[in-house]
């Protein structure tokens, strides 16, 4: 049987981010992606206009059958939509690890679009808190983790220290909003530190965090050993951003 993939993330219609990201990463590294919708989105592939969570009941309803019907082979989380659709995703997770201690969660926590649309009612920093110690991995980029760290009483010198000591195992802090020729991505884990460093691509992309986040859930599922997939969820990512195409002015789609 394929590894699966459960998703927990929201539905964004120009198709670039969110599910339909998740969906092409997941199964372009080799697993198949169960698709549980957190929130509708009003959205092109520039801007995000409105956010509608669906209701957590329903949230868990979704993730409810699909456990029951497949075996998981790890959780990605996007956007949850809002602080009670959190708390029902957690409880889903809590479920699972009872049966499956070392299930991998791979948390990406969006906390806006590029352009800095908001895409959760209410404090989407907040949100995220019942999630954060559930993560084995959470791949913020810089913005997002002095957010969370900050919004958790952190020093500033050393985010990524904080978001391991709320519970998140491992934690990969992406570089793409900083400046010079180079992207840096910084890895943190319980014994291990490493940087890669990917040359910087002109313009801007719709998706590209969910497209890291989601080929790496896929590729754990599959049971590759962390090092290993973040270096290959990277590699694949850097891929989809060069070869990325255009729909309209503005940000490009990555080719996963």
């Amino acid at each position: 049987m394929r590894a699966c993939v459960l998703v927990f993330a929201g539905s964004d219609p120009s198709a670039g981010a969110g599910i339909a990201a998740d969906v092409q990463a997941i199964a372009a590294a080799g697993a198949h992606p169960l698709a549980v919708v957190t929130a509708l989105t009003v959205q092109d592939h520039n801007r995000v206009h409105e956010v509608i969570p669906v209701a957590p009941e329903l949230v868990t309803r979704q993730a409810r059958a699909l456990v029951a019907a497949c075996n998981i082979g790890a959780v990605k989380i996007g956007i949850p939509g809002s602080a009670d659709n959190a708390a029902a995703i957690a409880e889903v997770i809590a479920q699972l690890r009872a049966r499956q201690p070392a299930l991998p969660v791979v948390l990406d926590p969006v906390l806006a679009s590029g352009n800095g649309d908001s895409l959760a009612r209410g404090n989407a920093v907040a949100a995220l808190a019942p999630l954060l110690p559930l993560a084995t991995v959470i791949t913020p980029n810089g913005p997002e983790a002095a957010a969370l760290a900050t919004q958790h009483g952190g020093p500033a010198a050393d985010h990524a220290a904080t978001l391991r000591a709320l519970g998140c195992e491992h934690v990969l802090v992406t570089g793409g909003h900083g400046g010079g020729d180079e992207v840096v991505n910084r890895w943190q884990g319980p014994a291990q530190r490493q940087d890669w460093s990917w040359p910087r691509l002109a313009g801007e992309f719709h998706g590209s965090g969910c497209t890291l986040a989601a080929a790496l859930a896929g590729l754990l599922a599959q049971n590759v050993p962390m090092a290993q997939a973040l270096a290959r969820a990277q590699a694949y990512t850097h891929a989809a951003l060069s070869s990325a195409y255009a729909i309209g002015p503005g940000q490009r789609m990555p080719l996963r």
